[in-house]
């Protein structure tokens, strides 16, 4: 991993409660390259990110989960990135399988998702289980693919998925339309089961998907063809 540019992207919103630990939880798995991106958060997500010593990028405006990803990839590709791993801002992902994640990508996968539904360990609320499966057969549909938690913003993406990803969708779609990409461009994909950390605080944040939420994401995916 040592000859290996690895970036880690982090997009967040509203997250001052716990960004700080986010961020040093990382580094402490030896992470260097971590960049933040801010989605227009209007409480100090945005100052204690910088006090991290970290690449720190802002949308003025809240713009959405998969516009705050794709600011992320395109500032690693401009420090000429091997590997990027996207991880979520609320703390409910586990840094230390980031490094399973990058063994990956250079094991020769273009794009590695991370699955919460395949570590019995993981106590899914019985909605979020609902709606991933309902998602994965949607997809599977319309892109011809079918994996296990379509939802998941836990990946890493070689750089040839870099070069090749086209993404153009803002929101909680954009983790769809990577998929999309895969089948378009022929990417070799895997998925690797992720711990996750549901708590009272990442429930309770209200940009997360809940059911209108996702009826609009599946709406918009529909319409995207």
């Amino acid at each position: 991993m040592a000859s290996k540019k690895v970036f880690i992207v982090i997009p967040c919103y509203n997250e001052e409660k716990v960004i700080k630990k986010v961020i040093k939880d990382i580094k402490n798995e030896g992470w260097k390259n971590i960049i933040l991106v801010d989605d227009g958060s209007t409480d100090n997500t945005l100052q204690k990110a910088k006090e991290e010593k970290v690449f720190v990028l802002r949308h003025v405006i809240n713009r959405g989960k998969g516009a705050a990803v794709k600011t992320g990839l395109e500032f690693a590709k401009t420090k000429d990135a091997d590997i990027v791993v996207t991880i979520d801002g609320d703390g409910q992902n586990n840094p230390k399988e980031i490094k399973k994640m990058v063994k990956k990508i250079e094991e020769g996968f273009d794009v590695v998702m991370g699955t919460r539904f395949k570590k019995k360990k993981n106590k899914i609320p019985t909605f979020n289980k609902l709606a991933n499966k309902f998602a994965n057969v949607l997809i599977f549909l319309v892109y011809g693919i079918m994996v296990s938690d379509s939802q998941s913003g836990f990946r890493a993406y070689s750089k040839k998925a870099l070069k090749l990803l086209d993404l153009k969708m803002d929101r909680y779609e954009f983790d769809s339309e990577v998929i999309r990409e895969i089948a378009r461009n022929k990417l070799k994909y895997t998925e690797i089961p992720i711990d996750v950390f549901y708590t009272e605080y990442s429930k309770s944040k209200k940009q997360k998907q809940n059911l209108v939420n996702g009826i609009k994401t599946m709406v918009r995916i529909i319409l995207s063809q």
